[in-house]
């Protein structure tokens, strides 16, 4: 059985991540979208193994002794990161998974696994993602100052990563990220056991 492709998807907040997802999720039947497993606090509306998978700092930091992340990190007093043992049982399985992660993680999982497909997902341009973030009107001024402080500083890092995807066009944007995972599926090293009869 071939092993899944694990993919990468970074971009700041507000730059269409979510649509990219939606459509890798759709050209790959059975893929497996990584639930990350934080140390911070349930929300209202939040499904714990939904939106995250909600742990104590202990069982975490448990996590990081015994080397059972993919990639973490911790944020405001919180730590956030990628539980490896269902990510490496589903590419094994064959299964394709996707990981929705900053680039700093990303970073962590291309050391790991330098075969990983990894895509960057930005805006036209700042005054696009400012647009974008505004028009959710959920977050608040200081929430919106900081997203987007905290785009600037991605986009900087986006020279790393083997894709990039200017999503000005929704449709457009989705139809690129299927055509990188179609040539991917493509690459010599992935067929040649077919050639040899294997």
């Amino acid at each position: 059985m071939k092993k899944g492709k694990l993919i990468i998807i970074s971009g700041p907040s507000g730059a269409g991540k979510s649509t990219i997802v939606r459509a890798l999720m759709a050209q790959s039947p059975g893929a497996f979208f990584s639930v990350s497993a934080t140390t911070r606090a349930i929300r209202p509306g939040e499904e714990d193994g939904v939106d995250y998978h909600f742990v104590t700092r202990e069982a975490f930091q448990e996590l990081i002794r015994n080397d059972g992340l993919l990639e973490w990190a911790e944020y405001v007093g919180n730590y956030y990161g990628t539980p490896a043992k269902p990510v490496l049982e589903k590419l094994e399985q064959g299964f394709d998974v996707i990981l929705d992660i900053e680039s700093r993680g990303a970073r962590q999982v291309m050391d790991k696994y330098p075969e990983a497909i990894s895509i960057f997902v930005c805006a036209p341009s700042f005054e696009e993602l400012e647009k974008r973030l505004r028009a959710r009107g959920t977050n608040t001024e200081e929430d919106i100052q900081r997203r987007l402080l905290k785009g600037r500083s991605e986009c900087e890092k986006a020279d790393m990563y083997t894709y990039l995807i200017i999503n000005d066009d929704r449709e457009k944007a989705a139809a690129e990220a299927a055509a990188i995972l179609t040539a991917e599926r493509c690459r010599n090293k992935d067929h040649l056991s077919v050639l040899k009869g294997e």
